[in-house]
């Protein structure tokens, strides 16, 4: 039998053999570990600066699109404009001031600012220089030395520039001729002017409306009385001829059965019984037609007239009576009054807001089935409230905010101009008042008007 081999000892050399192989294949895996991570960091840093590369283009096209929409800014300025540095010399100027100069922007770019002064100028353009100006704008009338001589008259604006540091870097001229200034100022103020007198001209317009149709009113009103007197004086005037005739014949001599006759004819005792209660209505008559003089009197808008206490009951009624008979309506006015509720006012102007509201009520009913109209007075603390109350349309959202706007009007056109509303605002405003309007949750519009409230120690009319 042969003996199996048995192992032979490791050497030296051979296990340093082994371990050299072992490294070499660990240093060949991690080499390549590191050159792909190598690679990898490479290829993030190549995208990065792609990234980079486009926000930067799109930065400075957005940086180019905001320097040329400034530069025709500038440039399309009527005005002239110059930026000076700190040291006062020439960093830019826009087209309007090489105009006015006559000379290439290359003679001046760079030149002090003080030298396109006109000479008398120089001094006072470097003391505004030299003093740092601040946040202020210093406002000047300078010439500046063009190529043709000294300029006009300009109005020149100077204000500091500061930098992206808040710091000063220069300071900003700008400026137009005063001769184009005043003529702009005069056409403004021409029409301004004919603006006020065409607001003036529609305010009288409206007065007059206003009147017209307070005389219609009073045409009305003074209508039944003046007939009733009329009628009356025709009368007496009948009654007087019969007496008359009877009174010849008593004085004549005439026999008794003649008188008889003639007392029977003309109704002698008739007429004397009838004489007493029509020169009661002619008077009557006549009294009423003095009221309503009177009551014409007071309506007065003189603003030398001393505010007194007035009667809202009293005006209402007036104004209710007259609107109705002016707009030849025959809704019914429905009033609820307060009959010792005084304000403190001009009568004239308190008859002029209420009328106008009446007349308004009337207008937005017009086209209503079963019209009501309410007018209700009651006082509140200082205060004296006055409603006027309709069922018509109401209004609308939309024209809420313009209501009280002077010429604003949802009538057609011709009947009316806007200024009703306007004026009777006004009106309650200088009275210390206020007026406002809602829609009451039984439809229609509901306008209020609130006056200061007379007290005990206000002299009363007489």
């Amino acid at each position: 039998m042969t003996k199996p081999d048995t192992p032979r000892p490791a050497r030296r050399g051979d296990l340093i053999a082994r371990v050299a192989g072992k490294e070499e294949i660990l240093l060949s895996e991690n080499s390549e570990a590191m050159w792909l991570d190598v690679i990898r960091k490479m290829d993030e840093v190549y995208s990065d600066l792609i990234g980079y590369e486009t926000e930067l283009e799109r930065k400075n096209a957005e940086l180019e699109e905001a320097r040329n929409f400034i530069s025709s800014v500038v440039a399309s300025v009527s005005d002239v404009l110059l930026v000076c540095d700190r040291k006062g010399d020439l960093s830019q100027v826009n087209p309007a001031f090489l105009s006015l100069m006559q000379r290439p922007e290359e003679a001046l770019l760079g030149k002090p600012l003080r030298d396109q002064f006109a000479q008398e100028d120089r001094e006072r353009v470097a003391e505004i220089i030299g003093s740092g100006l601040g946040e202020s704008v210093v406002s000047v009338e300078l010439r500046f030395d063009t190529a043709n001589g000294p300029s006009d008259l300009m109005a020149i604006n100077c204000s500091a520039r500061f930098n992206s540091d808040g710091r000063r870097a220069g300071a900003v001229f700008t400026g137009r001729p005063i001769g184009e200034l005043r003529r702009a100022y005069e056409a403004l103020h021409r029409a301004h002017t004919d603006l006020q007198q065409a607001q003036s001209r529609l305010i009288e317009q409206e007065k007059m409306a206003s009147l017209g149709r307070l005389v219609a009113g009073v045409a009305h009103e003074l209508n039944n009385p003046i007939s009733f007197v009329y009628g009356n004086i025709h009368t007496l005037d009948r009654y007087r001829r019969s007496i008359a005739v009877y009174l010849d014949a008593l004085h004549s001599g005439a026999e008794a059965d003649a008188l008889e006759a003639l007392r029977r004819r003309h109704k002698i005792d008739s007429v004397l019984a009838d004489l007493e209660p029509l020169i009661e209505g002619t008077l009557e008559g006549a009294v009423r037609i003095s009221e309503i003089v009177k009551n014409l009197r007071r309506l007065s808008f003189d603003p030398k007239t001393r505010r007194e206490p007035v009667a809202l009951a009293k005006v209402i009624q007036t104004a209710s009576q007259w609107a109705a008979r002016g707009k030849r309506s025959q809704v019914a006015i429905e009033t609820k009054l307060e009959t010792d509720l005084f304000v403190v006012g001009l009568e004239g102007q308190i008859h002029s807001v209420i009328g106008n509201l009446i007349d308004n009520a009337l207008d937005a009913v017009r086209d209503v089935a079963e019209p009501r109209i309410l007018i209700e007075t009651r006082g509140e603390g200082d205060m004296g409230i006055v409603a006027v109350t309709d069922n018509g349309r109401g209004v609308s959202e939309a024209i809420r905010g313009r209501i009280f706007e002077p010429f604003f009007t949802t009538k057609q056109v011709g009947e009316g101009t806007g200024l009703g509303l306007w004026i009777s605002y006004s009106i309650v405003r200088e009275h210390g008042g206020a007026i406002d309007f809602d829609n009451p949750p039984g439809g229609g519009a509901r306008f209020t008007v609130r006056l200061p409230r007379a007290t005990a120690t206000d002299e009363p009319r007489r």
